[in-house]
């Protein structure tokens, strides 16, 4: 699903245009940024959590020319952990 479904989705469960419906993803992925941004987390409950690690640097190897190492350098990145619920919803021992 894509993000134009995913509005078409919201659209038609809540019974909203689908530009409310764009509105709404727009602002959550919006929200959630800068959040994250901030070094918060954003916790949506029986869902997951969202967050930002630092993944820390370390020694690779250069891809044109393999006998050459590299530094890769420390680097934050978004880390999504799935919550309880759904993680037994995707088990199949709770139903949507």
């Amino acid at each position: 699903m894509n993000k134009v479904e995913l509005a078409a989705q919201l659209s038609e469960q809540l019974n909203v245009s689908k530009k409310l419906a764009e509105d709404f993803i727009a602002t959550f992925e919006k929200t959630i940024t800068k959040t994250l941004v901030r070094g918060e987390d954003v916790t949506i409950a029986g869902f997951g959590t969202f967050s930002a690690r630092e993944r820390k640097g370390r020694m690779g190897v250069n891809p044109q020319n393999p006998s050459e190492s590299i530094e890769i350098p420390a680097v934050i990145v978004p880390k999504f952990k799935a919550g309880k619920a759904l993680k037994d919803t995707l088990k199949g021992k709770r139903s949507i």
